[in-house]
């Protein structure tokens, strides 16, 4: 019976270390990349907040038998199928699931549902360090950039204060402030939502005295910030650019994050008194668990062959993991893009460069950034990157995301067909923009392997498809901008961006791998 207990302790411990191997990667860029980031480096308290209420529960937890179950396989193996959707198709987030449904799974196992059921809030909150997918985190920074800049500008009209509001700018009239991303207000929109859910979880009162208290977590966060960013705007008049960065500015956020605290806890005495809950003197559960009765031989311990199988699934994995990454071919451009054409039928271009902080942080093979200008001085800014391989967090990023990261208001989101000199269309991704006044039409699309696509859930799915099949994730971004200029209308940019991609897209089929 002690060789046996050794062999299944050798076997859970051999378990736990194979689950890092397997997500090492993705743990070591949910520590030192995701949660690093000021909107959600929260994210490190929460496993111990998790851990906490856990061991708040060890009485209930010891009061109960384990009742190992093959059930909790299930949200293994579909925790397993996640993982292989992530790391195939370049995903973080799907393997931050996977790994909390594995860990959710293996805990389910081992000790039953029953145990599961007390820990589950617990095991919940967990999903909260887990940092959103960036093209869905920077949508959502833009929404509470102009909603932050709208109430920002009401409230100094309501003050008296003259202010007018153009995307993100407010300007001032002496001078413009500019609400960025650290701005938008997202720093106290996650942690303030995970703090209420935290607090409604102590707080014994009925179910939609709860929920109101979670959903006002919302309209809190924005109101609060748009206040700040006033206050820091009239105190701009006064001392000047110290207020709207460094300390002042952080100290500034703490004391409207406490501030967002104390309103909650207004708000819960207030839902607490206006209609009182009335609980009985004497509760079930707050009654000391006798557990007396409970004998050692109804406590079912861990199967050997949970452990055996477990041990065997994660090795397997493990494997196919390594050997998969040494399968994978880079495939090299056929042509260095430096040597794109500058001279393309009466347009004439000059070569941009990316900084090497920018090179590192897209973590490119190779690029081109061209500036076209034809007889007439329009200008059509070209651009194609190119990844000998995708992975994840080295992958090709949409150019909505970085356009409306850089104060880019989106007015318009679509696809449009283009027709091709072989006859032949393409559909690419069109999006129309305003920013202080000047305006810019883009048109962009992935060249993925020989095919051509314009949405960025197609391009995970084909690079999840031929990593199995072809062993290969290349792929390029091409992009190309026009402003559209004060005297014409968007239908001219349109017109001068068709017939551009119409000119340049046989010259660029000769750089790209199909």
């Amino acid at each position: 019976m002690l060789q046996k207990n050794k062999f299944k302790i050798f076997c859970i411990v051999s378990i736990v270390l194979l689950i890092v191997a397997l997500y090492f990667g993705c743990l070591s860029w949910l520590f030192f990349v995701d949660l690093r980031r000021g909107d959600y480096n929260y994210g490190y308290l929460i496993p111990l907040i998790s851990g906490y209420l856990i061991w708040e529960k060890r009485k209930q937890l010891k009061s109960i038998p384990s009742a190992p179950s093959w059930k909790g396989i299930i949200l293994v193996f579909l925790g397993i199928v996640l993982f292989w959707f992530g790391e195939l198709a370049g995903e973080f987030y799907s393997q931050y699931v996977s790994l909390w449904l594995i860990i959710v799974g293996l805990v389910w196992c081992f000790i039953g549902w029953k145990k599961i059921k007390i820990i589950f809030f617990s095991l919940i909150i967990l999903l909260f360090m887990f940092p959103l997918p960036q093209f869905i985190t920077n949508r959502l920074t833009l929404k509470l950039k102009l909603i932050s800049s709208e109430l920002s500008v009401l409230f100094l009209h309501f003050l008296n204060i003259p202010a007018y509001r153009e995307g993100n700018i407010i300007d001032l009239g002496f001078t413009k402030l500019q609400v960025a991303d650290a701005c938008s207000g997202l720093r106290y929109f996650f942690p303030l939502l995970v703090m209420g859910i935290i607090m409604v979880y102590f707080y014994r009162e009925k179910l939609w005295k709860k929920i109101i208290i979670v959903i006002s977590t919302i309209p809190l966060s924005i109101i609060t910030n748009s206040f700040r960013i006033a206050i820091t705007a009239i105190l701009y008049g006064r001392f000047g650019q110290k207020v709207a960065e460094g300390f002042l500015h952080e100290f500034s956020g703490w004391v409207i994050f406490i501030f967002n605290i104390l309103l909650i806890m207004a708000e819960m005495w207030f839902l607490k008194n206006i209609i009182p809950l009335k609980i009985p003197e004497t509760q079930e559960s707050q009654k000391p668990v006798e557990n007396s009765n409970i004998k050692i031989k109804e406590q079912k311990i861990i199967p050997l062959s949970f452990c055996i199988l477990f041990l065997v699934i994660f090795s397997i994995n493990v494997c196919i993991k390594f050997s998969l990454k040494l399968s994978q071919n880079q495939i090299p451009i056929k042509k260095q893009l430096s040597t794109f054409p500058l001279v393309i039928d009466g347009w004439r271009g000059k070569h941009e460069f990316l900084t090497q902080n920018l090179i590192k942080a897209l973590d490119l093979s190779d690029y081109v950034i061209i500036n076209y200008e034809n007889k007439k001085g329009k200008v059509i800014n070209f651009y194609v990157a190119y990844y000998e391989s995708q992975t994840k967090g080295k992958s090709i990023h949409p150019p909505r995301t970085c356009l409306t990261g850089s104060g880019w208001v989106l007015k318009e989101d679509s696809t449009i067909a283009l027709s091709l000199p072989n006859k032949s269309k393409i559909v690419v991704r069109r999006l129309y923009m305003e920013k202080m006044g000047s305006r810019q039409l883009c048109y962009y699309w992935f060249y993925i392997r020989g095919r051509v696509i314009s949405d960025a859930y197609h391009l995970k799915l084909y690079n999840f498809i031929d990593s199995i099949i072809r062993h290969r994730t290349d792929g390029a971004l091409i992009r190309v901008i026009t402003p559209v200029y004060e005297y014409e209308d968007v239908k001219d940019a349109d017109i001068r961006l068709k017939k551009f991609i119409k000119r340049i897209y046989p010259v660029l089929l000769g750089y790209l791998p199909s």
